[in-house]
């Protein structure tokens, strides 16, 4: 075993990983190839879904988490954003000691784009179908990086990987889809209310906020419901003029009137015109830094 899967007591590092992949045969190879080039890793579940890998994670706490990209439901990359937005911390937003966030590892099939975006943001991923030579150098840079993460209870350090994959997801969500024609900015809305199509502009829209199979638009004294899903909508909504601050949300920036901080370190914010609060999640709370 290479030296960087070692501990400080020189003996094998032990970890535990969680593969997410919706194909069976791809799944098993991986979990073989992970057999042989790191024995001591234990593969705690192997699951078909994002939604999946999100619930099992958070229960079983691995130190390694595989992703496809492409699965059933949620993605990869927003199975990872979701888990960076739910991963339990103290108020000062310090992953618990018991349990760093997980080292993320994204599988897809070959996508020169998807490389380009991973290499650049230092991200791990591995091609499919997985080569060994390249699980190897996989395998020594998650092993050199675990080893890293064995510090004394308290220490700065157990804040590092949840902070470094919250600032990676974010400059891989910014991305955007790659070679996508530009798109028309949007200035109305169709809204169907009853027998009757609204015409409302962007210009009203303080919210658009993503429930269960349609989009509430909030303006400042009505609300409507759109089919669009949120992503396909994004793309021609001007990002100076609406912010993503959840996974599901986005408001009007001028809007905002206010941004809090609750007691376990969470931030909520208030929009002119509307009584609610809306959740801030922690890859888009960078947008308060005063907070």
């Amino acid at each position: 075993m290479d030296a960087t899967a070692l501990t400080a007591n020189d003996e094998p590092l032990v970890a535990t990983a969680l593969i997410a992949e919706d194909e069976p045969l791809l799944a098993a190879a991986l979990q073989a190839e992970l057999a042989r080039a790191w024995p001591t890793l234990r593969i705690l579940a192997t699951v078909a879904s994002g939604t999946q890998a999100v619930e099992q994670a958070l229960a079983l706490r691995p130190d390694v988490l595989f992703l496809d990209i492409r699965m059933p439901g949620q993605s990869g990359l927003e199975a990872a954003a979701t888990l960076a937005e739910e991963w339990p911390t103290d108020a000062q937003g310090v992953g618990l000691a018991a349990a760093p966030f997980p080292a993320l590892v994204f599988v897809t099939a070959y996508d020169q784009y998807a490389v380009q975006a991973f290499e650049a943001q230092a991200v791990d991923y591995l091609l499919k179908p997985v080569q060994s030579a390249r699980l190897d150098q996989t395998v020594q840079r998650l092993q050199h990086r675990l080893a890293q993460r064995i510090q004394p209870v308290g220490s700065a350090a157990q804040a590092a990987p949840l902070e470094q994959a919250l600032a990676q997801l974010r400059a891989l969500v910014a991305l955007g889809v790659p070679n996508a024609p530009a798109a028309e900015p949007l200035r109305v809305i169709q809204a169907s209310v009853g027998k009757h199509i609204r015409l409302v502009p962007v210009e009203d829209v303080l919210v658009f906020e993503a429930a269960d199979k349609y989009l509430r638009v909030l303006t400042q004294d009505a609300e409507f419901l759109i089919r669009t899903p949120l992503k396909e909508l994004l793309p021609r909504l001007e990002p100076e003029v609406f912010w993503q601050v959840h996974r599901g949300t986005v408001v009007r920036a001028n809007a905002i009137d206010s941004v809090q901080r609750d007691e376990a370190g969470k931030l909520s914010l208030e929009l002119r015109g509307r009584s609610e609060r809306w959740q801030v999640s922690r890859l888009y709370a960078h947008r308060f830094r005063a907070m």
